[in-house]
């Protein structure tokens, strides 16, 4: 019997070596494959059913009424908001400061499921990350609408004040935490759309800079308002960390209601174990957060510091001057009830959860925007009292920016899921593409 043993020696390989002719090749096959998935991508976000055709149009309807307070602002500038030379931060960076932390948010998901191995948190990082990228693009808007001639933006960079400058600070962390997330959370859905397992090189280093970048974004916010020696409402040290502690609250808190929907309307399932591991995520968070502002509150009040004015017109009102004390006391309220709802016990308990989600989320944006930025305004340095009140125009500018983050969220959430369930595959493993 003839013999087909290999020969002996060191084995050779009869793979031919690669040639840029076939480098080239294969780049250009994986730019157009990646082409075809986001028009895919693309044209899958309009399929739905009727419910989720009647919330795209909402929220479509709420972003052009939008845009249309914003052209009028453009037009007439700033005067048709309600912020004035005495209160020149508002409701655009109240919004910008509160969503700035749900950014932050994604890495308290990170870190258990790339440190501590915890798998059944794997997916929901991606949802993490897809709400990091929305949150971002909502907060950069804030700042834009914000600006009195966002045509002069280029002057940011002509007067580049690196590392002197903490609004610097702000602009390079809040972009580089935006295209980190873009990268990551890109990567892993197009990995998942071809069947093939994700390469560790090209996303886990990126994973590790971004626990570090989501703390430093919120922090270098924090530190925009503490740095002000003339508001010293702001002038505290517990800033940050109440801004951190707030943020890993909210964050996913907005996941825990996220993830609700995307159970009930799809046939992705979450483990139980991820929303018990979320739940106790913004129960700590939530309690720390409590606990920090408690602190600062008797720092305020028992030594009547120089604080004391803004707190007191915060809480209690000042010179006849009332109009945040039924904001802050709602907040208050919210909060407290959230909390409660969490340490109370029947832990399977949705309903309950929800509810605490959603009183958290409304009670943390209340006191990280209209009671933080406005009462520090309040009283001025030279001790006058101008309050501060929205106008339309600027409340339909803030609508219109959250519909269309919410926009930009439900259709990144709208075409990852069917990825993640393996109804959406590159057309070479034989899928067939949903209908």
């Amino acid at each position: 019997m003839q013999s087909h043993a290999p020969p002996s020696g060191p084995a050779t390989s009869t793979r031919p070596a690669a040639t840029p002719e076939s480098t080239r090749e294969r780049w250009a096959a994986g730019a157009k494959e990646y082409g075809v998935f986001l028009f895919r991508c693309f044209r899958l976000s309009f399929v739905g059913n009727r419910t989720y055709h009647l919330w795209m149009l909402g929220l479509t309807v709420v972003a052009l009424l939008g845009l249309n307070a914003y052209c009028k602002q453009f037009v007439s500038g700033l005067v048709t908001t309600g912020m004035t030379d005495q209160v020149s931060w508002g409701m655009y960076i109240a919004n910008f400061t509160f969503l700035v932390g749900m950014a932050a948010a994604a890495v308290m998901l990170v870190i258990p499921v790339y440190i501590y191995k915890s798998k059944e948190l794997h997916d929901l990082v991606i949802f993490g990350e897809l709400l990091a990228v929305s949150s971002i693009i909502m907060c950069l808007m804030f700042v834009t609408v914000d600006l009195g001639r966002p045509d002069r933006f280029h002057h940011l960079f002509l007067r580049f004040n690196w590392p002197i400058s903490m609004l610097t600070w702000d602009v390079l962390v809040l972009n580089g935490y935006l295209l980190l997330n873009v990268h990551i959370c890109g990567y892993l859905i197009f990995c998942a759309y071809q069947g093939r397992k994700p390469s560790r090189l090209f996303y886990i280093p990126f994973v590790f800079l971004a626990i570090f970048w989501a703390v430093s974004i919120h922090t270098v916010t924090a530190f925009l308002y503490s740095g002000l020696v003339a508001r010293p409402f702001w002038n505290s040290a517990v800033v940050a960390p109440r801004f951190l502690a707030s943020a890993f609250a909210a964050g996913p808190a907005f996941l825990i209601l996220t993830v609700q929907v995307i159970r009930r309307a799809t046939a992705y399932q979450v483990p139980k174990q991820a929303l018990q591991t979320l739940r106790n995520v913004v129960t700590v968070a939530l309690t720390i957060h409590l606990f920090l502002l408690g602190s600062e509150l008797f720092t305020e009040f028992y030594t009547d510091s120089a604080h004391a004015a803004s707190a007191k017109y915060l809480f209690f009102g000042l010179e006849g001057f009332y109009g945040l004390v039924p904001w802050i006391w709602t907040s208050i309220a919210m909060n407290l009830t959230a909390i409660t709802l969490l340490y109370l016990p029947g832990r399977e308990n949705v309903t309950r959860l929800n509810v605490a989600c959603v009183l958290m989320i409304l009670g943390i944006w209340i006191e990280k925007g209209m009671g933080l930025i406005v009462p520090g305004f309040v009283p001025t340095p030279l001790g006058e009292i101008v309050e501060y009140t929205p106008t339309l125009n600027e409340t339909l500018v803030c609508l219109g920016i959250w519909a269309g983050g919410l926009l930009i969220y439900t259709i990144l959430v709208r075409v990852t899921v069917p990825v993640l369930t393996g109804e959406l595959r590159s057309d070479r493993n034989g899928i067939p593409e949903p209908k």
